[in-house]
C-alpha cells in the first residue's frame, strides 16, 4: 500500500528559505574578504608602487598621483573611485536585469549566473601583482557589478518564499548566516596571513590566496540556492510588444513613470540611498582607514573585521527580534542613531591604540547586519507584486559593495585634506539625511499603495 503525503505549503516554503539563506552565506565571503578587508589596501599598495616606486611605507607615504585617462587620481583614493564607477554602471544595468528577471521568471538562474561570473572575476584578482593596478581596478569593477546583479534576483526571491509576517525573520537569518560565513573563512585567512613566514609565503601571496579562497567559496555555495529554490512564472506583466529584451525595457520605462504614484516607496528608496551609502562607505573604507590612518597591520585589521563578523551574526538576529516587538522601521531608526555615533567616535580614534579600535568594531557589529536585514524586508513590503526584481534593482543600486555617493565624498575629502579622519566624519551627513527621510515614511500607507498584505507589525 502506497502512502501519499499531503503537500504542506508551509514546509515547502521553509525548505526553500533554508536553501535561500545560503546565497547570503556564499556571497558574504567576497563582500567580507575581498570587498571589506583585503583587496582595498592591497590594490592601494599596488597603485602606490606604480605611482611612487617600491619605497612607499607609512613612514614614507606616497604623494604622487596616478594618471588615469588624462586625469590625476590619488593612489589612496583609487579604490573608492572604482567602487563609485561600479555603482554608476549598476544604476544603468541593474534595472534592466530586474525587468528581465520579472518577465522571464528566471530569478534563480540569473542569480547564479551573475554570481559565477563575479566569482570568476574575483578569482582572477590572484594575478594582480607588482604595479598592475589597472587589472585589479577592472576586476573589482566587474565583480562588484556582478554582485549587485545577482543580489537583484536574490532579494526579489524573498517576496516569493516568505509571507509578509515571515520576512523580517527570514531576511535577518540570511544576513546573520552571511556574517557567520564571512567570519569562518576570515578566520582561516587570518591564520594564513599571520603565519605566512612560517608557511614560506610572502604577505602579498598570502593575501592573494585568501582572495582566491573567497572567490571559490562564493562560486561553490551558490549551488545550494540554485538547486534548492524554484523559479516561478511571472505575475502581472505589463503588456509590451517584441521579445524579452524589448519587453523588459518597456516594463522598466512603465515602472519609472509610475514610481511617483508610490510616494512612500520612493521616500524609502531615497532614505536608503543615503544611509546605506554611509554604511557601505564605512565597510569599504574600514581596512584602509585602519591601515593608513591608524597604523594597524593586516593581521590586526583581519582580526578586527573578524570580530565585527561574529558580533554582526548576533546583531542581525537581535534586530530581527526587536523588529517583532517594535516594528522594523523604528528599529532601523534606532540603528541609524548608533551609526552617527560610530563615525563621531571614528573621527577621534587615537593612532595605534587597539582597545578603542576593537570597542568601535563591536559597536559597528551590533548595528551592521540588523539595519541591512530589516531594510531589505521592510522594502519588500512596499513594492507591487510581479515587479519584485525590478524594484529590487533600484534598491541594489545603493546596496552593499555598490555605494557611490559615500565613496565619492570619502575619496574627494581625502584627496582635498590628505587625511582619512575628516573623510570618515563627513559620512555623518548620510546617516542624518537618511534618518530624516525614513522618519517621513508611512509604512502602512506604503503597503496599502503597493496593494500587498500588511504584516502584523511594521
Amino acid at each position: 500500500m502506497t502512502v501519499t503525503r499531503e503537500y504542506d505549503p508551509a514546509q515547502a516554503r521553509q525548505r526553500e528559505q533554508r536553501s535561500w539563506y545560503f546565497y547570503d552565506w556564499a556571497n558574504s565571503a567576497y563582500v567580507t574578504i575581498v570587498g571589506t578587508v583585503l583587496f582595498a589596501p592591497y590594490l592601494t599598495a599596488v597603485a602606490e608602487r606604480d605611482a611612487c616606486g617600491p619605497g612607499v611605507s607609512d613612514d614614507n607615504p606616497c604623494h604622487t598621483d596616478l594618471h588615469v585617462l588624462g586625469v590625476d587620481v590619488s593612489a589612496g583614493s583609487l579604490v573608492f573611485y572604482v567602487v563609485t564607477l561600479a555603482t554608476v554602471l549598476s544604476a544603468v544595468l541593474l534595472p534592466v536585469v530586474g525587468a528581465v528577471a520579472d518577465r522571464s521568471g528566471a530569478k534563480r538562474r540569473l542569480m547564479a549566473g551573475f554570481a559565477w561570473a563575479g566569482s570568476l572575476a574575483a578569482g582572477a584578482m590572484f594575478f594582480v601583482t607588482g604595479s598592475d593596478w589597472q587589472l585589479g581596478a577592472v576586476l573589482l569593477l566587474i565583480a562588484n557589478v556582478c554582485l549587485g546583479a545577482s543580489l537583484v534576483a536574490y532579494d526579489a526571491i524573498l517576496c516569493e518564499i516568505a509571507t509578509p509576517d515571515e520576512r523580517d525573520a527570514v531576511s535577518s537569518r540570511g544576513w546573520a548566516l552571511g556574517y557567520l560565513a564571512g567570519a569562518l573563512l576570515l578566520s582561516a585567512n587570518l591564520a594564513l596571513v599571520t603565519l605566512h613566514d612560517q608557511l614560506g609565503l610572502s604577505e602579498g601571496t598570502a593575501v592573494r590566496l585568501s582572495i582566491l579562497s573567497a572567490a571559490a567559496w562564493w562560486a561553490g555555495f551558490t549551488w545550494i540556492p540554485y538547486r534548492g529554490v524554484r523559479d516561478r512564472p511571472p505575475l502581472d506583466r505589463v503588456a509590451e510588444p517584441g521579445g524579452i529584451g524589448r519587453q523588459s525595457f518597456g516594463q522598466l520605462r512603465d515602472t519609472l513613470r509610475h514610481l511617483r504614484t508610490y510616494p512612500m516607496t520612493l521616500t524609502f528608496l531615497l532614505a536608503y540611498l543615503f544611509y546605506n551609502d554611509g554604511i557601505q562607505t564605512v565597510i569599504v573604507s574600514a581596512s584602509t582607514y585602519g591601515d593608513k590612518q591608524l597604523g594597524f597591520d593586516t593581521s590586526v585589521l583581519i582580526a578586527t573585521i573578524l570580530l565585527v563578523q561574529f558580533v554582526a551574526f548576533g546583531g542581525a538576529l537581535l534586530f530581527g527580534r526587536l523588529a517583532g516587538t517594535y516594528g522594523s522601521r523604528r528599529t532601523i531608526l534606532a540603528g541609524l542613531v548608533v551609526w552617527m555615533l560610530v563615525v563621531c567616535i571614528g573621527y577621534v580614534l587615537p593612532r595605534e591604540q587597539i582597545v578603542p579600535f576593537l570597542a568601535l568594531a563591536v559597536l559597528i557589529g551590533l548595528v551592521l547586519g540588523g539595519t541591512q536585514a530589516l531594510s531589505r524586508s521592510l522594502y519588500s513590503q512596499l513594492i507591487p507584486r510581479g515587479r519584485e526584481a525590478e524594484y529590487f534593482s533600484l534598491y541594489q543600486a545603493c546596496e552593499r559593495g555598490t555605494s557611490w555617493l559615500g565613496t565619492l565624498v570619502f575619496g574627494l575629502v581625502h584627496q582635498w585634506t590628505d587625511s582619512y579622519r575628516p573623510a570618515i566624519f563627513a559620512l555623518i551627513v548620510f546617516f542624518a539625511v537618511g534618518l530624516v527621510l525614513l522618519w517621513r515614511v508611512d509604512t502602512a500607507r506604503g503597503i496599502a499603495d503597493a496593494g500587498t498584505s500588511e504584516p502584523s507589525r511594521v
